[in-house]
């Protein structure tokens, strides 16, 4: 991301870029009418995940916003945390290496999962740990 786009304090980063995200995901996904919503956060992530995909679903009731559908809802969120400037190269390597394909197969995972799965909040997290990258939350979704 250019540095005049910046939110940033100088001394962070964000490991990933939009094209990085694009690449992993792949063209079928990125085009599909849902596709992802993609946050760059501002903040060192407190928890320490650095990229996280929740699934939001839709609502069981028809009386949230007049009945209307939001487009954030049934479908993906994206989230990409911050990281010292100085720990970028190193992050995006490992990222790239494993958890944006983990990321990639959750979300086709997710997209043809079983109704059960989809009718409720979802949530995968990776982070960076001294072995490498390493994910928590939820499983992918079991086969339809």
């Amino acid at each position: 991301m250019p540095a005049r786009n910046r939110r940033l304090p100088r001394h962070l980063s964000w490991p990933l870029t939009p094209t990085d995200l694009r690449e992993a995901l792949g063209a079928p996904e990125a085009q599909e009418p849902d596709a992802a919503d993609v946050h760059f956060g501002t903040l060192p992530p407190g928890d320490g995940h650095l990229l996280t995909v929740s699934w939001e679903p839709r609502p069981s009731s028809n009386y949230t916003f007049s009945g209307t559908r939001p487009s954030w809802w049934n479908h993906v969120r994206i989230s990409v945390g911050t990281v010292p400037g100085t720990e970028r190269a190193a992050t995006r390597h490992a990222l790239r290496q494993t958890a944006l394909p983990e990321l990639a197969a959750w979300i086709h995972a997710a997209r043809r999962a079983p109704e059960a799965w989809r009718l409720s909040a979802h949530r995968r997290s990776w982070l960076l740990t001294g072995d490498g990258v390493t994910h928590c939350g939820d499983a992918p979704p079991p086969p339809r």
